[in-house]
C-alpha cells in the first residue's frame, strides 16, 4: 500500500501533547490472549475538561475516513482482483450516500443559518471546506487507481473495457446497431431555449451536456442541449463473444456509445462537444411526526421528492470546458468546490453489474459453505434444539438459514400460536416474509413491527408491509418519533398444555443477502427470563403505557445508555481499587459524547480499553493523562464488520453483551434498540475469544492515532493473522 496514513479528521491538540502521545501501536499479541494490566503507568490529568472540543474528532470527517479505508482496499493485492475492483466501486457507492445525507445535512444547516456544533466544536462551513478538500483528493486517487492499476490488471487477466478509439470495425458496426435499436427509441434530447428550460434531472442520473452549432428544423439557432441517458439501459454492455479478441471478455460503456453517436440524435446540427455529468441531490427524507397521520402515505410522497432534492455535488468529465461546467454549477445553485472533475465514467457504481456477470472464480474470493453448530446438525425440530440450550450463530461464517427455517417450522407447526418480529431491512420476497405470510394464512397471530424509515429501503419496506397485511398479519410501524432498530423474534408455542416462549435476538438484519456479507451474531434462546423480556418489548411497541420493568435486556431509549455508562464506570472503580480493569467494545460507530467521556474516565483510572470501531470514531486515543489506555482499531476486509458486542471484565466476573445498537446518540436516544446478555457461559467465552482474535489481527486492522490518522497494522516479523480468515476456518463448513 503506497500510503497507509489518512488525513486528520478534526481539531488538533497542541503539538507537544501529540508528540508525547506517540503511536497507539503496541507489541503484537498472541491469538486469543489479551494484554494484562496497564501497559505504562500514567498519571491522569485531574484538571482535564473531558468536554474540551479538542478531545473529539468531527463525526462527518471521521465518516469520510472510513470511506477512504475502503478505497485503500483497491490497492491491497492480498485481495483477489475482482474484489479490489468491488472495493473501489463500494467507495463510489459510499461517497454517493455520504453526499446525499451527510454533506446535504451540513448544507441544509448552513441554509438555515444554524451554527450548532457537535462535541468537536467545528462549524458547518469549516467541516464542509475540509470535506471538499479531502474528497477531491480521494476521488482523484480513485480514478487514478482505476485507470492506472485496476483496468490494466483486468486486461492482463482477459477482461477489457473498450474505448471508442480502440473499437474494431466490426465492434463499431455492432455498437451502431445497438445504438439504433436500443438507445434511439428511448433517448429524449432536450434543447435549451426559452420554451425548453433546463430540465429537472433525477438524482444521480447519467446525463450529457451537448454544444450544438447550426439551425434546427424550426430555424432555432444551435446552443446547448441536455441528453439524459435512458435509465432503463445498462451502463456497461458486454460485446458478443464473436467480436471479442481471443481469450478476452470485452465491454463497452453506454456513455461511449452515446458520445460516439450524439451527432445522430441532432440531425443536421453539428455537435461541437458532448460531456457527461451527474448531479447528486439531498436524499434525506423529512417526515414531521406532528404533521403526519399516516406514516406509509407520507413516506410514499417523500420517496418521490427524494429524486429531486436540492443539489449537493456535481460530477463532470474532466474534459468539460470551464464555461459549461460553470453553467451547470449555476443551474444547480452549487459552489465551485461542489464540482468534481473525473477521468472516467461519472457513475462508477453501475459497474457492479459487470462483476456479477463475470465468470472468473479465480479472480474472486474462494467460496465457502457457512457452518452449523452441532445442535443444529441433528435432524428434528428446531424448537427441541433451542429448548435444550441457547444456540449462537456467527454470520456469515455460520449459516443464516436456521433463522429462516425456524420461522418456516413455526408457520406450519400447529402448536405455535403467535409470532412477533421486527423488520428493518428485509426484501419483500425474502423467505422470512414468506414464512410470516404463510403463518398468518394458517391462522396464527402474526404481528410484524416494520420500520418503514430504514434509509434507502423505504420502498421495499412499504411493499413488504402491503404483502403482510394482505395475508392477514398485523403490521405496526413502530413508534413515530423513534425508529425501531431492534432485531427480535418472539414465538409462542403450546407444549404439554403450557405456553412456552422462544426468541431470536440479533445484531444485524433479517436479510439473507447481507447475512452472507456482514458479520453479525444471532442468539436463539428459550431462556424464560430473556424471552419474557422480548415479549414485554413487543407489547410496549404495539400498545401504549409506561415503560415496563425488564429483567435482563437493556432497552433503548430507556435503560441502554445509562447502563452502558454505568458498566464503563464500574470498570473504572475496579481499576481505582487496584484490580484489573478491561473492556472491549466492538461496534460500527462511536460518536456519543457521554459514552466517550465515560471511556476517558475509565482510561484515566487505568482501565485497558480496546475499541474495535469499523467506521466513525469521535474519540481521540493516546492523549497523555486522558486516553493513554485506549486503543482504537478499524477492521476492513472481505466481510463488512457489523457485530455490536461488548465485553466487561467486571472484577473477574465477566459480562458479554450483544446489541442492535451502536454507540451513537441516535441509537441510544432516538431508536428502539435491544442489548442482550450472553447468559450461557460457553457462548460468552466463545464471543470473548472472537473479540480477542480481532485484537491480534495484523492483516486487516487500521489503528487510529491521536492526530486522527489511521495506520494499517503491518505483519512485520510476526505470523500473519487475519481475523476474518481465522473465523472462517473456525466456523465455516470444512471442505
Amino acid at each position: 500500500m503506497e500510503d497507509s496514513r489518512t488525513p486528520d479528521t478534526g481539531n488538533s491538540l497542541p503539538e507537544a501533547a501529540i508528540d508525547e502521545a506517540g503511536p497507539a501501536d503496541a507489541p503484537p499479541l498472541r491469538v486469543n490472549r489479551t494484554r494484562t494490566g496497564i501497559q505504562a503507568k500514567v498519571v491522569p490529568d485531574p484538571e482535564a475538561d473531558l468536554s474540551d472540543p479538542r478531545l473529539y474528532f468531527n463525526r462527518e470527517l471521521s465518516h469520510l475516513q472510513f470511506n477512504i479505508r475502503v478505497l485503500e482496499q483497491a490497492l491491497d493485492t492480498s485481495h483477489p482482483l475482482l474484489n479490489r475492483v468491488m472495493f473501489l466501486l463500494i467507495f463510489s457507492s459510499n461517497m454517493d450516500e455520504f453526499f446525499e445525507i451527510r454533506v446535504a445535512g451540513l448544507k441544509h444547516q448552513l441554509m438555515l443559518g444554524n451554527d450548532d456544533t457537535g462535541a468537536d466544536g467545528r462549524l458547518p462551513r469549516s467541516v464542509l471546506d475540509e470535506i471538499s478538500q479531502v474528497a477531491h483528493t480521494q476521488v482523484e486517487r480513485q480514478y487514478q487507481i482505476l485507470n492506472e492499476q485496476l483496468i490494466p490488471a483486468l486486461e492482463e487477466k482477459g477482461l477489457r473495457f473498450r474505448r471508442r478509439s480502440d473499437w474494431s470495425e466490426a465492434q463499431a458496426n455492432w455498437v451502431q446497431d445497438y445504438f439504433d435499436e436500443e438507445i434511439v427509441p428511448v433517448i429524449s434530447p432536450i434543447g435549451l431555449d426559452p420554451s425548453h428550460p433546463f430540465p429537472r434531472l433525477v438524482n444521480k442520473s447519467l446525463n450529457f451536456i451537448v454544444e450544438l452549432e447550426g439551425k434546427d428544423a424550426f430555424g432555432r439557432e444551435g446552443g446547448l442541449a441536455i441528453l439524459p441517458a435512458p435509465r432503463s439501459l445498462p451502463r456497461v454492455i458486454a460485446l458478443p463473444d464473436g467480436l471479442c479478441a481471443e481469450g478476452f471478455d470485452e465491454y463497452v460503456f453506454l456513455s461511449s456509445m452515446i458520445h460516439a453517436h450524439a451527432q445522430e440524435v441532432f440531425p443536421g446540427m453539428k455537435v461541437r462537444g458532448c460531456y457527461q455529468f451527474r448531479l447528486t441531490r439531498n436524499a434525506d427524507l423529512a417526515v414531521d411526526p406532528e404533521e403526519v397521520s399516516d406514516l406509509a402515505t407520507a413516506l410514499r410522497g417523500e420517496l418521490l421528492a427524494r429524486r429531486y432534492g436540492s443539489g449537493v455535488r456535481l460530477e463532470v468529465a474532466d474534459n468539460c470546458p470551464d464555461d459549461l461546467a460553470a453553467f451547470l454549477i449555476k443551474q444547480f445553485e452549487l459552489e465551485e468546490n461542489d464540482l468534481y472533475r473525473v477521468n472516467g465514467p461519472v457513475n462508477l457504481t453501475r459497474m457492479m453489474a459487470v462483476l456479477g456477470d463475470v465468470d472468473r472464480p479465480e479472480l474472486s474470493y474462494r467460496p465457502f459453505t457457512p457452518g452449523l453448530p452441532k445442535p443444529l446438525n441433528k435432524s428434528g425440530s428446531l424448537f427441541d434444539a433451542i429448548r435444550d440450550q441457547d444456540i449462537l450463530l456467527h454470520h456469515p461464517f455460520q449459516s443464516f438459514k436456521p433463522i429462516e427455517d425456524l420461522l418456516a417450522e413455526a408457520a406450519r407447526d400447529p402448536a405455535v400460536l403467535a409470532i412477533k418480529q421486527t423488520l428493518y431491512r428485509t426484501g419483500a420476497d425474502s423467505p422470512i416474509v414468506s414464512a410470516l405470510v404463510e403463518a398468518a394464512r394458517n391462522g396464527k397471530e402474526v404481528t410484524v413491527v416494520i420500520e418503514l424509515r430504514a434509509r434507502f429501503d423505504e420502498a421495499d419496506n412499504l411493499t413488504l408491509a402491503s404483502r403482510l397485511q394482505e395475508a392477514g398479519a398485523i403490521v405496526i410501524y413502530g413508534v413515530m418519533a423513534y425508529k425501531t432498530h431492534a432485531k427480535m423474534i418472539h414465538i409462542v408455542r403450546r407444549e404439554k398444555g403450557d405456553l412456552r416462549y422462544y426468541a431470536h435476538l440479533g445484531t444485524g438484519n433479517y436479510h439473507s443477502k447481507t447475512a452472507k456479507l456482514y458479520t453479525d451474531y444471532s442468539l436463539l434462546t428459550a431462556n424464560p427470563t430473556l424471552c419474557e423480556d422480548v415479549h414485554k418489548v413487543f407489547q410496549q411497541l404495539s400498545g401504549m403505557g409506561q415503560a415496563r420493568k425488564i429483567e435482563t435486556l437493556l432497552h433503548a431509549p430507556f435503560t441502554l445508555h445509562p447502563k452502558m455508562v454505568e458498566m464503563i464506570d464500574r470498570e473504572a472503580k475496579h481499576a481505582e481499587k487496584g484490580k484489573r480493569g478491561h473492556l472491549i467494545i466492538k461496534c460500527n460507530s462511536l460518536t456519543e459524547p457521554q459514552l466517550i467521556r465515560a471511556l476517558y474516565r475509565a482510561s484515566q483510572a487505568g482501565v485497558e480499553c480496546d475499541l474495535i470501531i469499523r467506521g466513525m470514531c469521535c474519540l481521540r486515543p493516546g492523549i497523555p493523562g486522558i486516553s493513554d489506555n485506549i486503543r482504537v482499531r478499524s477492521v476492513i476486509g472481505r466481510f463488512l464488520e457489523h457485530t455490536r458486542v461488548f465485553y466487561f471484565h467486571n472484577g473477574g466476573k465477566p459480562e458479554v453483551w450483544g446489541s442492535s445498537a451502536d454507540f451513537m446518540a441516535r441509537n441510544m436516544f432516538h431508536r428502539v434498540e435491544t442489548c442482550f446478555p450472553f447468559l450461557d457461559k460457553k457462548i460468552a467465552a466463545r464471543v470473548r475469544k472472537d473479540l480477542e482474535t480481532y485484537l491480534v489481527d495484523n492483516c486487516q486492522s487500521w489503528l487510529l492515532q491521536s492526530d486522527g490518522s489511521y495506520i494499517k497494522q503491518e505483519v512485520g516479523d510476526s505470523a500473519p493473522i487475519s481475523v476474518q480468515e481465522t473465523l472462517l476456518y473456525a466456523y465455516a463448513t470444512k471442505a
